[in-house]
């Protein structure tokens, strides 16, 4: 139990102990950051988006090939659309393409200018009428047969076995997906070494309570909180990984977009405060940690994926201090030989709403066996116009594959074929449930822990972080 005599104001945090911890923190391992395919050098947008189609085809067609021989046998017919034969039993790679009734379109932005109804956003765009169709660099074709509709999703690549009809449609008797990506080798801790993942800060949102537990949070990784045990294992936290949307979506303030500059001429962005708040926090956790920040959807930085890393100006604070590491989003790293890859949710967020599947964790192991990290993108999910390659195809298993803020938390350790062992860890929006995930190195364990604040239960003003 810990006791505090007030609640901080939404506007400030608690000031930083002035005592120090009471531990020795352990020594951390190696880290190398495995993010530069992420970043992008000479921007272009000049480009069409057909590009990293033909790019994302190519470059996992071979895969799909070698995938395809294990599963229907050496001697299958391995065929392109334009060499297809009807009634002859073959298999085609191709990307495919779901035609949806209900997914939004341009119009919407013009509805006012032409006096059109706006379609209203839903949680999900699926319609009983949408359709698959298979494109490779020449044609398409329309699939029908042993294919799920609904949970297939636009850009996602992979084999099917059939054959051509007479009505010029493909009959899909089985299908199959890239799997798991080779493995790397184990390289991890022999002792107990944490890494902690929180997703979703959501500052300046104007919760009191979301930042006491923002507080409570930091106080424990610099062991200025919990009782012995607590603070053994808080010493032993060896990285802390920031994943995405560090402001809330309060902050974006779109409404003085559409008003004139003399009325918003003094107005302040509700940003700039939240920036200053995220610094604080930055400062008090890289004084005593290694700590990874990754950019969201509601953070200051490009909105298309992949998103380039928070400028250091905006953290004056923290950027003094060698433990801060601004990465993108995805973020791929070696920590203590150990290989994490995760984004800050957007891609598993935007195949939600196009696809039947429902549990986030689901998705996640879903996209790890299609072989890519984000396939809606670039049709439902904005990313940059790449020219020759997709950095988004997943070429190593990592040993950690995560996203952020989910709507709870969920792991799997999933084991494939040739000895990949992969732990799929769905982050939680901690300024919704108070909830962080503590991911054991040593042998992959993951928990969550929760910093839970003043309740209508706590009269007596107590607060738990618990296990």
């Amino acid at each position: 139990m810990f006791w505090t005599p007030a609640a901080p104001t939404a506007q400030s945090l608690l000031p930083p102990s002035g005592e120090a911890s009471t531990f020795t923190r352990a020594p951390g391992g190696p880290y190398s950051d495995r993010s530069q395919r992420f970043l992008l050098g000479t921007r272009s947008f000049a480009r069409q988006y057909a590009h990293i189609y033909a790019a994302r085809l190519g470059a996992m067609r071979h895969r799909l090939h070698r995938r395809a021989r294990q599963r229907w046998g050496d001697d299958v017919v391995l065929r392109k659309l334009s060499e297809l034969r009807a009634g002859e039993k073959c298999c085609v790679v191709g990307t495919l393409f779901k035609a949806m009734q209900l997914q939004p379109s341009i119009l919407q932005e013009i509805s006012e200018e032409h006096n059109l109804v706006p379609q209203p956003p839903l949680p999900k765009y699926i319609h009983p009428s949408d359709e698959l169709i298979l494109e490779d660099e020449l044609q398409r074709i329309k699939l029908e047969g042993a294919v799920e509709v609904q949970r297939l999703v636009t850009g996602t690549v992979f084999a099917v076995y059939g054959s051509e009809q007479d009505g010029g449609k493909f009959l899909v008797e089985d299908h199959c997906f890239s799997s798991l990506p080779p493995p790397l080798p184990w390289e991890g801790p022999s002792s107990d070494r944490f890494v902690l993942l929180v997703s979703g800060l959501g500052l300046g949102s104007g919760s009191g309570e979301a930042l006491l537990s923002t507080q409570l949070l930091v106080d424990m990784v610099t062991g200025q909180l919990g009782a012995e045990g607590q603070q053994s294992c808080a010493a032993r936290i060896a990285r802390v990984i920031l994943a995405g949307n560090l402001l809330s979506q309060n902050t974006q303030s779109r409404d003085t977009i559409n008003k004139a500059k003399y009325l918003t001429k003094k107005t302040q962005a509700a940003s700039v405060e939240a920036v200053k708040m995220l610094d604080e926090i930055l400062l008090q956790l890289c004084s005593s940690v290694p700590v990874d920040v990754m950019p969201g959807e509601f953070d200051p930085t490009n909105y298309t994926l992949p998103q380039q890393p928070l400028h250091r100006c905006m953290l004056p604070l923290a950027s003094a201090l060698a433990t801060l590491h601004l990465v993108t989003n995805p973020y791929q790293a070696d920590v203590d030989g150990v290989r994490f890859l995760g984004t800050s949710g957007q891609n598993v967020s935007d195949i939600f709403k196009y696809s039947s599947m429902d549990d986030h964790l689901e998705i996640l192991e879903w996209t790890l066996l299609a072989g890519h990290i984000s396939p809606t993108a670039p049709d439902t999910l904005g990313c940059y116009p790449f020219y020759k390659s997709d950095p988004f195809i997943l070429t190593e298993c990592p040993h950690v594959y995560f996203c952020g803020n989910a709507p709870r938390f969920q792991s799997k350790l999933l084991k494939g074929e040739e000895g990949q062992q992969v732990l799929l860890v769905t982050v939680p929006s901690f300024s919704a449930t108070q909830t962080a995930c503590l991911l054991n190195l040593r042998d992959l364990s993951c928990q969550p822990i929760t910093f839970s604040g003043f309740g209508a239960e706590d009269d007596d003003g107590d607060m738990e972080v618990g296990h």
